[in-house]
């Protein structure tokens, strides 16, 4: 899972990315900001993983893992559909989903107090903008294709949802947001537009007024996921012992940490789920999409799973915890075979049963 994190300077993003990862990424405003992305990877840290390890005491231990990127901040001074270059593009187009900052907090450098809606709306509007330059290119390369003679049915399709792109995003209205059928959506996969990206947003608070911004919370969520981070604070945390800084956590009213609070809010966007490979060579943690079926879990794991698949042995993390084995999970009849249209569920452990 690739997360990109987007905000305007000085948003306290880069705080926001050193708090997620354990990194130490030079925290830094304005005309000095880098444009090179920083980047992080960190294990998705799943108590059923830890305890499938004491479990099972495997050789290896694979937990999933989130890579974010941290993007430079965006000017509040530059022209609309100019703030992002085209190697910031590029690499936008590989995150799975953004996560926008929001500076909540008055700016030490200007002293401009904070204005959420305004930084969120003026972001947005450059992600469609940068779509809508895309998708008009494209419409001329159309045209001249079609100038030539080549009137295939593909081109027809993904002409159609172009030409939506360009309409929507001339009202300024975002690429999730448009009705495709699935011919026009595999027609423009291979774009990867901006605004076609679930986001969610962070909250980015001081510490002596975190937790008390619930109206602009509301607000924001009604739009996107939105949630609060006192990111300085998170930052902090990094250098305590576990048990002070659990103190400090509890003392500031925060229950899980801020690594935590936005892994699970990025599964909820994105509609993962994981499921578990067991035994005493490996235990490890699989991230597929919620709604995927037992052979597209097995491709999951490798190609000739899927295409070998028999059926799946099955049973749940759960059901394994309560009962404390395998042996009494076969002896009271848990384990269970299933087909291809199996949908996984959330903690199923798979043993994929295959033949090439």
């Amino acid at each position: 899972m690739k997360i990109g994190i987007i905000g305007a300077q000085n948003s306290g993003k880069t705080t926001i990315f050193n708090a997620l990862t354990g990194l130490d990424a030079e925290v830094t405003s304005y005309a000095s900001q880098k444009l090179e992305p920083n980047l992080g990877v960190v294990d998705v840290i799943d108590p059923r993983i830890t305890w499938l390890k004491k479990h099972y005491e495997p050789k290896k231990t694979i937990y999933a893992t989130i890579e974010y990127i941290d993007f430079a901040g965006l000017s509040s001074g530059a022209k609309r559909g100019d703030v992002f270059s085209s190697e910031s593009m590029n690499l936008m187009k590989t995150a799975d989903a953004y996560a926008v900052v929001l500076r909540n907090f008055e700016d030490p450098a200007s002293g401009d107090v904070p204005d959420p809606v305004y930084e969120l709306d003026s972001i947005e509007s450059n992600l469609i903008f940068s779509d809508l330059l895309v998708a008009e290119k494209r419409l001329d390369k159309i045209a001249l294709s079609k100038k030539r003679g080549i009137k295939d049915n593909a081109l027809l399709i993904e002409e159609k949802a172009i030409k939506k792109i360009v309409a929507s995003c001339s009202d300024d209205i975002p690429v999730r947001n448009i009705k495709f059928a699935s011919d026009e959506l595999k027609a423009i996969r291979g774009f990867q537009f901006l605004s076609q990206k679930p986001l969610l947003v962070i909250l980015n608070s001081p510490d002596d007024t975190y937790g008390q911004h619930q109206e602009m919370l509301k607000k924001l969520n009604e739009r996107y996921l939105s949630i609060e981070f006192a990111g300085n604070f998170e930052m902090e945390l990094l250098a305590l012992e576990e048990d002070e800084a659990a103190e400090f956590m509890k003392d500031l009213g925060i229950e899980t940490s801020a690594r935590d609070r936005l892994m699970q809010a990025s599964y909820k966007l994105l509609g993962y789920l994981s499921f578990f490979t067991v035994g005493k060579d490996e235990v490890r943690a699989w991230t597929i999409n919620r709604g995927d079926t037992a052979v597209e879990a097995a491709g999951k794991i490798h190609s000739d799973l899927a295409r070998g698949f028999i059926r799946a042995e099955c049973f749940s993390y759960e059901v394994l915890k309560e009962h404390g084995s395998e042996k009494a999970l076969r002896d009271k009849g848990l384990f269970r075979l299933e087909g291809k249209e199996y949908l996984v569920k959330d903690g199923d452990i798979l043993n994929i049963r295959f033949s090439v």
